[in-house]
């Protein structure tokens, strides 16, 4: 697409769109005017998203990020469709099988995780990178989604939180490939926001002592509006890392 206006309509990638964190910020969005395309493995869920605005411009795209080609096939659809990209949410992602100890890890198990929370947001990144550092307007931003688990791991939760340290280095190696090409990249890191992977944190989960323990959650939508606040800021201005959690979660100190 040639040189567009500094009014266009901002245009957004939002992976794991189906459900959870990614629902709530690809919502958030739309309402707020941008144009999205919705990532997910299922297709009926990305078009459950979409009808929660309806009329608001967006296109599902059912996509494994985990597969190449299922990738190059996301990107290549947005640009047929909106001509240019302003911002990656590389959201999906998976926690595997919860509570299992670690010399029961099926090894299956890890290499799911492992492709999906890091490989997936590898292939996405890449393929905005392109994208972004081709068009013009030169330039865009990659928000990733890390967790709380990307300082403080869980027990029983290695690949998970393997993954989101590994996704802070993709982060930091983003920011710093990406500047000569307007590239902004910054991370979020999520402390029990509520969603269908949170419900057992109501009932009580797995503590450090080995304890179970009830923990606070907070709305996802609060969420959603910090991820649209750093989406929205000038490419000269990046948030490289915000930590939001519910207020009284065992997290800072000692819990």
């Amino acid at each position: 697409m040639n040189a567009m206006n500094a009014q266009h309509t901002k245009i957004a990638v939002v992976t794991g769109a189906g459900s959870g964190i990614g629902r709530a910020v690809a919502v958030e969005l739309l309402r707020t005017g941008w144009s999205v395309a919705l990532a997910g493995r299922r297709t009926a869920t990305l078009e459950e998203t979409a009808a929660l605005m309806p009329g608001a411009p967006s296109t599902a795209v059912r996509t494994d990020v985990a597969r190449p080609d299922d990738v190059a096939a996301l990107f290549a659809a947005v640009r047929d469709r909106f001509g240019r990209l302003d911002l990656l949410f590389n959201n999906a992602g998976t926690f595997g099988p919860g509570g299992v100890p670690l010399e029961e890890l099926p090894y299956d198990a890890w290499r799911h995780v492992v492709d999906t929370n890091l490989n997936g947001a590898f292939l996405c990144a890449q393929a905005a990178y392109r994208q972004m550092k081709e068009q013009d307007p030169q330039g865009g931003r990659i928000i990733n989604n890390g967790s709380i688990s990307a300082h403080a791991p869980r027990p029983r939760s290695v690949a998970y939180t393997a993954t989101k340290h590994a996704l802070t280095g993709l982060t930091k190696s983003l920011s710093l490939d990406g500047r000569p090409y307007r590239i902004a990249c910054g991370q979020i890191d999520i402390g029990n926001a509520a969603t269908d992977m949170t419900v057992g944190m109501r009932t009580g989960t797995l503590q450090a002592n080995g304890e179970l323990a009830v923990e606070p959650v907070m709305d996802v939508a609060d969420i959603a509006r910090t991820v649209r606040h750093m989406a929205e800021l000038p490419l000269e201005a990046n948030v490289q890392f915000a930590t939001v959690l519910a207020t009284t979660m065992p997290y800072v100190g000692r819990g």
